[in-house]
């Protein structure tokens, strides 16, 4: 869990306007999982042109509400973009959930998408395909060349602020307006 020092598990990754690599321009990831291993992250603020009703459809389940089908899924990662994550509040219990800290967990299992198509999931959860993923000692080559930016979490940005916000929003985290920052990356 988030408690082990040195490690961002339960922050924020915001890209930085320099971060050039497709996958991540100005994105928001949520990391999962980091430990001396590597990391594992979430981008919770790249739409994919897909809706959760998709996701329904595709698994034979039908929505039971159309605001629950209109929800949109996020482009998760780059790595096994056909794996589905459900990012939630803590609440209730699936077969497979990482708790990446007391209020948020991270649930792969068909448990959740069952239970959110009938209208009984998590009432706050954002819904991935695929992830981004580290190797042991990545994460924090590409931290100290200035590529992200790290906050601990702000379930809001999670659950509350509309996606096309998230990124200048988690940059209001920490008092920066990202949009004023040079893409040009410098050690001081």
């Amino acid at each position: 869990m988030s408690s082990v020092p040195g490690y961002l598990t339960n922050h924020l990754l915001i890209a930085m306007p320099a971060l050039a690599d497709p996958n991540f321009v100005q994105t928001v990831t949520f990391v999962c999982e980091h430990n001396a291993q590597g990391a594992l992250g979430l981008v919770i603020n790249r739409a994919l042109e897909m809706r959760l009703d998709d996701v329904f459809e595709q698994l034979g389940l039908a929505a039971g509400t159309l605001e629950i089908g209109r929800q949109l899924v996020m482009h998760g990662g780059p790595v096994q973009t056909d794996r589905g994550f459900v990012l939630h509040r803590g609440l209730g219990e699936w077969a497979s959930t990482l708790k990446v800290s007391e209020r948020v967990h991270v649930t792969t299992s068909r448990d959740i998408l069952d239970a959110l198509s009938r209208g009984e999931g998590p009432a706050e959860a954002v819904i991935a395909l695929g992830y981004a993923g580290w190797g042991a000692g990545q994460l924090e080559r590409e931290l100290a060349e200035n590529a992200w930016l790290s906050v601990p979490v702000d379930d809001r940005i999670l659950f509350e602020t509309p996606v096309e916000e998230r990124w200048y929003a988690a940059g209001r985290l920490l008092g920066v307006d990202l949009g004023t920052i040079s893409p040009d990356a410098g050690h001081a």
